[in-house]
């Protein structure tokens, strides 16, 4: 089966950003099908190109690079530029490229008319992935207010769901507010997933803690750092720990970055260090030297929806989870034990959950091994990987009879 995907921020894990479709289409590649990604350079990622359009292999998967680079350091109109002129430069491979089935991974939405045009002009079967609900995001996060333009984007939203053969979302949360506005639509949820293979084989050597730390209890926070994000939730609940061994490390870079070292700053906190952007092959090695990592976003019911690899990178490492959302990640840790749940912005309860973690040896690591069992037999990469081509193959031998 030949495979078309558009995606705009293809990565790999040399690079510090989600690598989701990198990590299934190399299996889908080694499972003997041909993947060919339509994207583009992103700031975290570690794709580049020299030209404005440029072919790459990576691994036996054909990208075709468009250097219509994206930023979420820009501003709302120039982030929206960039991923049109990548949507509208798509539209011709859209048009030529061989394919059995097309795939389009959003956000953004744009991806999607690209696809449209593969389905309409060439009757291929098209595939919608829901990474975040667009434009419900920008709508309650304030970036999207003009009426008309709220009104054309839900429409557009629309018709890439009705036109899609599955629609794939990332989360529970995501389906229902899929189904909400097109209840016939056919969904199957893929989460964002555990690379369990690759936060295993790390060495004793990486797990040891460098000497600045010796003796400290570490907690991380591995992920954008941008408005969505709120991670400011946490350094409220740093301010309430007195004991000088705790330590909380923020691997990550985003657009609130320097408003969060200025908070940390004017509360003359020690207990907050940056340590910026860093590949995931780093990441990794930091996660097999903390004691729990944090999972927040702002309080707004889309992200509540949320699907955030940080999460599933912890679960991976076996490390447990302090999070802050309402939605279908509060149920999954308040049903398997794999970490805490604390209201949003209630620093005494952040506080609460950290030294319990760190004070509490048998019980951090009874959390520790709910998370490894998550990761293991819910969200396997390999698993999740196989269901989803499974998925693809059925409706590429059903419209072929």
């Amino acid at each position: 089966m030949q495979i078309l995907i558009f995606y705009q921020y293809f990565g790999t894990p040399k690079g510090k950003w989600s690598t989701r479709m990198y990590e299934l289409t190399k299996r889908w590649v080694d499972k003997g099908h041909k993947v060919t990604v339509v994207t583009s350079p992103y700031e975290k990622s570690d794709i580049r190109a020299s030209k404005f359009i440029e072919r790459q292999n990576v691994e036996g998967i054909d990208l075709v690079v468009i250097n219509s680079a994206d930023s979420n350091r820009d501003n709302v109109l120039k982030r929206a530029f960039k991923a049109l002129i990548f949507s509208f430069m798509s539209c011709y491979f859209a048009l030529t490229l061989k394919c059995d089935v097309v795939l389009a991974s959003s956000g953004p939405i744009t991806v999607g008319l690209p696809a449209l045009l593969t389905k309409w002009f060439r009757k291929k079967a098209m595939i919608f992935e829901v990474r975040d609900l667009w434009p419900d995001g920008a709508i309650e996060l304030g970036k999207l207010n003009n009426s008309l333009v709220q009104k054309i984007a839900v429409w557009f939203e629309k018709l890439c769901y009705r036109n899609s053969s599955l629609v794939i979302p990332c989360s529970r949360g995501m389906e229902q507010g899929v189904l909400k506005k097109c209840p016939n639509t056919n969904t199957l949820v893929i989460t964002n997933a555990s690379d369990v293979e690759l936060f295993s084989n790390i060495s004793e050597d990486d797990k040891k803690i460098p000497e600045k730390y010796a003796g400290k209890k570490l907690f991380l926070y591995a992920g954008s750092l941008g408005l969505m994000d709120e991670v400011e939730q946490v350094i409220e609940g740093m301010r309430l720990i007195t004991d000088p061994n705790i330590l909380w490390l923020v691997i990550g870079e985003g657009a609130e970055r320097k408003h969060l070292e200025n908070l940390v700053r004017n509360y003359n906190l020690t207990n907050v260090e940056f340590l910026g952007i860093m590949p995931k092959t780093e990441v990794i090695k930091w996660f097999s030297r903390v004691e729990a990592s944090f999972v927040t976003f702002k309080d707004l019911p889309v992200l509540h929806t949320s699907s955030p690899n940080k999460m599933f990178d912890s679960f991976a490492a076996g490390v447990p989870i302090i999070q802050s959302t309402k939605g279908w990640i509060k149920e999954l840790v308040s049903s398997t034990n794999c970490g805490i749940n604390v209201e949003p912005y209630e620093p005494q309860q952040f506080s609460e959950a950290i030294l319990k973690i760190a004070y509490d040896r048998s019980y951090r690591d009874e959390l520790a091994v709910n998370a490894k069992l998550l990761a293991l037999k819910n969200f396997n990469r390999d698993v999740l990987a196989i269901a989803y081509l499974n998925k693809l193959l059925e409706i590429d031998n059903n419209q072929k009879k």
